[in-house]
């Protein structure tokens, strides 16, 4: 509510082009409304890497519009971003058999540094209104943070494709009191951002590994490679 009430005294500029008024304006609110999901596979794909679909690339004003809500704590866009994230889910579950249970969207886990760094954990932020948008268009779907780190890995900024699988190789887990509840469900990678596809990649190898294979996996943006 303060938030709220603070940007009806000091609107903000719109976090995707700058345009003053709100936070999303007009043209940027009617850009993201317009998206669909596409196939997005990185090329090449990582070996293990799930069916990949994305509703757009990632470039401005959308670039900007995730990192204002990742970086800059602007929780205000959570909700047209995540219903973008649901036309990605979506798109990724066309072929996909009518699911007997609700969908699990499983989001890529963030550091604990970054998240106490930013102030909330954007990409599970994310997950959560997307399966809100989903379950009020009549898919049953709910939000499985089931992913762990098993070890440390480096910065990924500035790696290539090769050097980031490296580095993710056997990098998360899945625990085992999680396991059961996954069984003979349909399970859907959320993230962001798509690059390289090395971080669905190692997740859809965790997920593998606990006996229960993602059938495909949704971001919000792809890069071009």
């Amino acid at each position: 509510m303060l938030t709220s009430l603070l940007d009806l005294l000091l609107p903000a500029p719109c976090a995707g082009c700058g345009a003053p008024g709100a936070l999303l304006c007009p043209s940027c609110r009617a850009l993201l409304t317009g998206l669909r999901g596409y196939p997005a596979a990185p090329r090449p794909a990582p070996a293990g890497l799930p069916p990949v679909h994305a509703c757009t690339a990632y470039r401005d004003p959308v670039r900007q519009l995730l990192l204002a809500h990742k970086e800059r704590g602007a929780l205000g866009l959570a909700g047209p971003l995540g219903a973008v994230l649901a036309e990605a889910v979506r798109a990724a579950l066309a072929q996909a058999p009518p699911p007997e249970h609700p969908v699990l969207l499983v989001p890529m886990p963030s550091a604990r540094r970054a998240v106490r760094a930013r102030g909330h954990d954007a990409t599970r932020r994310l997950a959560r209104s997307a399966a809100r948008r989903l379950r009020r268009h009549g898919l049953p779907c709910q939000v499985a943070p089931v992913l762990r780190p098993a070890r440390r890995v480096a910065d990924q900024a500035g790696l290539g494709a090769a050097e980031r699988r490296a580095n993710l190789h056997r990098a998360l887990t899945v625990p085992e009191l999680f396991r059961e509840s996954l069984s003979g469900r349909q399970l859907v990678l959320v993230d962001d951002l798509v690059t390289t596809g090395a971080t669905l990649g190692e997740a859809a190898r965790a997920l593998r590994a606990a006996g229960a294979p993602p059938v495909a996996a949704a971001t919000l943006a792809a890069t071009t490679r």
